[in-house]
């Protein structure tokens, strides 16, 4: 299947050749959907299958073109037509994708077009890690602002940045895209698409193994997206394999948002809203090994490299993770995490008066507090932290980890007399009081509030929980639904949080 890349290379390029039975296998369920194009474009070809199951297909299509930036995959390519005699009708250049003419060269093509291929399975983040010049331009081109563009979301699939340029290109002709990817990649580029009023037609996905095709471990399909014609309803159907002939879901596009249930979606939507009480994120600190410290069976502190850790309890409280809340039942704080900050850029300079030997102890690793990436970090007081505030020291809370595939949500209270922390894997509403969490807890449980959350989370995605989704939620009109409007008016007032106790004078239990 032509020459073999390096490691480093293969990820560079996001190098997974499509076997051959895929390849074909692709192609009859396109032609099955009464897919008949009268050209066919393989973007980044690599050895060719895809595009010769395309040439078997579609015996009629009057002109076939591939791309590929690889020399040696170029030779194969080209062998692979010759074999098949259709040499006259199909054609293998060298090129790398962000260089070619793109919109001039899909104006010349015979309609209806059929994009078909295998983009590359690899980040923007993941390129600029190995200096990797195969790259779109460093642009936002989603758009994205604040912080969600310093912080990472503003990171993309290199085949996302592809697919939707090659959608805005194809604006006013008939065509279909057929891309195998992740099922991510293909949500997100329906999206773009929607949102921009693009004439998108009938929209399907086919779910693929992808770690028995290509020896990944992520979530990935067949994407089939129709341009040209509107259908009028921006639903994508979704099928569990490709031989499937009957979906066994879908998900939409509703009043400018993604869902994954539109069946739930219209039952609840009555409950979206702007809800007083704010889903808060744990804190973020990049800097495990120093600051989550365990206790060992005599009662000492030991940091994450099994060292031991002699500071004061001034700066440490009881945390929990995602893997703690996760757990059957109620979580116990298993670790505790030093927190350097009451709020976002305070001086942490009083740390060497108030607590010495915790001052002492950051000090000796400055240098990794340093080399943190991040930067929402540079310009900060030394030891810095992220995502905390009075809110982080409230004395209950109800929390959900951001990693694990299930809408669990559980009631936290003090620990050894100190607030509980959570970290940045985790999510949470501050509370004042137990009485307020016991409440929020038994309505984020209810049958309505989980219908409501599963008509908008996708389990296949790197953290389906997010506080973009828990904010959907308008807690007070859940409560009027359940009928505990008056319990919820006494219990959590008008949402306003009174000032958390910031006490840090206890020393944490052992």
């Amino acid at each position: 299947m032509g020459k073999l890349r390096s490691a480093a290379g293969k990820v560079e390029f996001g190098d997974f050749q499509t076997p051959m039975d895929l390849a074909d296998e692709v192609c009859e369920r396109l032609a099955s959907r009464g897919v008949a194009p009268g050209s066919v474009v393989e973007p980044t070809c690599g050895v060719g299958n895809l595009l010769v199951a395309a040439l078997k297909a579609f015996p009629d299509v009057r002109a076939a073109h591939g791309m590929e930036v690889n020399e040696a995959y170029v030779g194969a390519a080209r062998s692979r037509i010759a074999a098949l005699g259709a040499s006259e009708r199909a054609r293998v250049e060298r090129a790398n994708f962000f260089e070619k003419d793109w919109p001039s060269f899909i104006a010349r093509l015979p309609e209806p077009i059929l994009l078909v291929g295998n983009p590359p399975w690899v980040t923007s983040a993941d390129l600029g890690t190995l200096k990797s010049h195969n790259i779109p331009e460093k642009t936002n081109f989603l758009g994205r602002a604040g912080l969600d563009a310093i912080t990472g979301k503003s990171n993309f699939d290199i085949s996302e940045w592809m697919l939707v340029k090659l959608m805005s290109w194809l604006a006013g002709r008939r065509a279909t895209i057929a891309m195998l990817c992740k099922t991510a990649v293909a949500r997100k580029v329906l999206l773009f698409g929607w949102q921009r009023g693009f004439k998108i037609g009938a929209a399907a996905m086919y779910r693929i193994d992808s770690a028995k095709q290509f020896g990944a471990g992520v979530d990935a399909c067949l994407f089939v997206c129709e341009i040209g014609e509107a259908s009028g309803q921006q639903v994508c159907a979704v099928f569990p394999s490709l031989g499937a002939t009957s979906p066994s879901g879908s998900f939409g596009h509703r009043d400018g948002a993604l869902v994954a249930d539109t069946v739930l979606y219209d039952r609840w939507k009555s409950l979206i809203g702007e809800s007083r009480h704010k889903w808060r994120s744990g804190v973020k600190h990049d800097c495990a090994a120093v600051m989550e410290l365990a206790r060992t069976g005599d009662g000492r502190l030991v940091d994450g490299e099994g060292e031991r850790v002699d500071i004061e309890g001034r700066f440490l409280y009881p945390m929990l993770k995602s893997s703690d809340l996760a757990r059957e039942g109620q979580p116990v704080p298993r670790r505790w995490m030093i927190v350097t900050q009451t709020f976002v850029g305070e001086d942490t300079a009083a740390i060497a008066t108030a607590a010495p030997k915790t001052w002492a102890y950051l000090s000796r690793h400055r240098a990794r507090f340093e080399r943190r990436a991040s930067s929402i970090y540079k310009g900060k007081p030394a030891f810095s932290v992220f995502g905390v505030g009075d809110y982080t020291f409230s004395p209950w809370k109800v929390a959900i980890s951001g990693l694990y595939k299930k809408l669990d949500f559980k009631v936290i209270g003090p620990f050894a007399g100190k607030p509980v922390v959570l970290d940045d894997t985790c999510y949470f509403l501050p509370c004042a009081s137990e009485a307020e969490a016991r409440l929020l807890g038994r309505l984020l449980a209810s049958s309505q509030a989980q219908e409501f959350f599963s008509a908008f989370v996708f389990w296949d995605a790197k953290r389906p929980i997010t506080t973009e989704l828990l904010r959907r939620l308008d807690l007070a009109r859940l409560a009027a639904v359940l009928g505990v409007e008056e319990e919820f008016r006494e219990r959590c007032g008008s949402g306003s949080r009174p000032a958390m106790a910031l006490e840090r004078a206890v020393e944490p239990a052992g």
